[in-house]
């Protein structure tokens, strides 16, 4: 059962005479508006299918872009005018995770969205610390999407209730504990490098994915174990799926 998702508004929304109401309650665009152009990643081409009839059919939303992995979504967002980004968070070659971080360097302006079917906490921490403005779950798209679209282009963080619950929870412990945020511990190299491993590519695999020397790829790897504290393969795996890097 899932609970009406929260929005903080800054600003009240514009008045619109009767009837000028567009679905999900929100004030339909002026006539003449430009739509919200939309980058939509995921993996499967039917859940891209339907998430784009979602979105299409609204009048001030239009998909102009799609992408079937991470790589492939931040190429997408060098080349098209976009105003929005809708990612999944498991995909192949760079994880949505790892794509909004770079689509949040490559292009500031652009709104991130992650859309997924993980009710995750620790996914769901990571996507804010990456730069993401809202947390969809797959599960209730149809019904969460259109308004998390509006309210990204507000400004506005768009969070399911469960997310609502985790921030307020995190935040009483540390103000409890008085704890800091902590840093990033891994770079977006070697986080390249473990999910590489993790999905059992070898050292000379994965140099020629990254065009990088194997000795470098060693390197990291070494360094992987090091930080994190692990001793192998098997140990870097489990850290990756904790991490959201690939799917358990």
């Amino acid at each position: 059962m899932h609970d009406t998702p929260t929005t903080v508004r800054a600003d009240p929304a514009p008045r619109t005479g009767p009837g000028d109401t567009a679905p999900h309650g929100v004030p339909a665009p002026r006539a003449g508006a430009q739509r919200i152009r939309i980058l939509l990643a995921d993996d499967h081409a039917l859940v891209r299918r339907g998430v784009r009839l979602i979105l299409d059919q609204e009048p001030d939303l239009q998909v102009i872009a799609e992408a079937g992995d991470g790589a492939e979504a931040v190429d997408r967002a060098r080349t098209h005018d976009l105003d929005l980004a809708v990612l999944d968070i498991t995909m192949p070659r760079l994880t949505g995770l790892q794509a909004a971080r770079e689509l949040a360097a490559v292009r500031p302006g652009l709104r991130i969205l992650m859309l997924t079917m993980h009710d995750n906490e620790q996914y769901f921490f990571q996507a804010l610390k990456a730069g993401a403005c809202g947390y969809v779950l797959k599960s209730v798209a149809d019904r969460d999407l259109v308004a998390a679209c509006r309210a990204a282009m507000r400004d506005e963080p768009f969070l399911y209730p469960g997310a609502v619950t985790a921030l307020i929870r995190t935040y009483l412990d540390r103000t409890h504990h008085a704890q800091e945020a902590p840093e990033r511990i891994l770079t977006p190299r070697e986080e390249e490098v473990l999910k590489l491993v993790a999905e059992g590519h070898s050292s000379k695999e994965i140099a020629e994915l990254l065009f990088i020397s194997v000795k470098t790829v060693q390197r990291h790897r070494a360094n992987l174990l090091h930080k994190l504290g692990l001793r192998d393969r098997l140990e870097l795996t489990r850290y990756a799926i904790r991490a959201g890097l690939i799917e358990p």
